[in-house]
């Protein structure tokens, strides 16, 4: 990376070593004391740093109609980092939880698939990578040199999108990008680009598009110089460890009726999506050649 950047040399995709010792001193350690947290008391979701996880009113409706459809009580856990979700959910410390396709295909072998959202009819999203509004830029190619904006190290449409991007072109970030950052949201990159504070970002174009509805005058401020192919929509997932929690079918039905039922109807609504649906290990295949290009380069 260049000066006062962050430096990408180190930055792989996450392991099973590092993402772990990132967050506590060791799996065992966490497997030790988490599995009969998670099958004792209140269902544990743990939510990643999504666009809408700071909004106080889906929080609360999103806990409502899970705590009723599942006849149980729930408890909604948020942190700042893919990483430290990602590592609680493969530890078995929550029971499911909404992640990035990135680390899913990552930690496949442990965990399951429970659901995935529909845009749209589908679900598939996409990345972008946006720009100042008003910079005469027509190309991706022209944001050499740029400061760029990321999301998260562990976010697909927020950084390996770009990553593989750049690798197919024999590049990478800390040869292309003048210096860049991350946001640990979203939403953060696109007020980073909108701000001026970077020239260039990787975002969500789920969240991109949203935004452009419930926060126009911010999203105005940027503007969309390339889209990724479509690419599965992050999931939600749960731990194989915790396969034998009859909750998990529970959790499963209250997610994929979600439609059917009015409170439920009114979560979606704020999400504007239209479903949950039932996905397949291969659609998260796009994301896993992403990676696998990523790390021969």
């Amino acid at each position: 990376m260049g000066q006062g950047g962050t430096s990408f040399s180190d930055v792989r995709p996450i392991s099973r070593r590092s993402m772990i010792g990132g967050v506590a001193a060791s799996i065992a350690g966490l497997l030790a004391i988490s599995h009969g947290r998670a099958e004792e008391g209140s269902f544990r979701f743990g939510l990643t740093p999504v666009f809408l996880s700071d909004d106080l009113e889906l929080l609360t409706r999103l806990s409502a109609y899970l705590a009723a459809a599942m006849d149980g009580p729930v408890e909604l856990l948020t942190r700042r980092t893919y990483q430290e979700i990602t590592a609680m959910l493969v530890s078995g410390q929550v029971h499911g939880a909404w992640i990035c396709g990135y680390p899913y295909v990552q930690f496949q072998d442990e965990l399951e698939l429970v659901a995935a959202p529909s845009w749209h009819g589908r679900p598939l999203y996409q990345s972008y990578m946006i720009v100042t509004a008003g910079r005469p830029v027509s190309d991706w190619h022209e944001t050499r040199g740029d400061i760029h904006a990321f999301s998260d190290p562990d976010s697909n449409s927020g950084f390996l999108v770009t990553q593989a991007l750049l690798a197919q072109h024999d590049l990478q970030p800390a040869n292309f990008f003048r210096r860049s950052f991350f946001t640990y949201g979203h939403r953060n990159v696109i007020r980073a680009v909108g701000a001026g504070l970077a020239n260039s970002g990787s975002v969500d174009g789920y969240v991109w598009e949203v935004m452009r509805e419930t926060e126009p005058d911010l999203v105005a401020k940027t503007r969309i110089v390339r889209k990724s192919e479509w690419l599965g929509f992050p999931p939600i997932a749960s731990s194989r460890a915790l396969a034998g929690d009859p909750r998990l079918s529970r959790f499963h039905a209250a997610l994929v009726g979600m439609g059917e039922n009015p409170a439920g109807r009114e979560i979606l609504d704020l999400l504007r999506l239209d479903a949950f649906v039932d996905v397949d290990a291969e659609l998260f295949d796009p994301i896993a050649a992403k990676v696998e290009l990523v790390r021969r380069s």
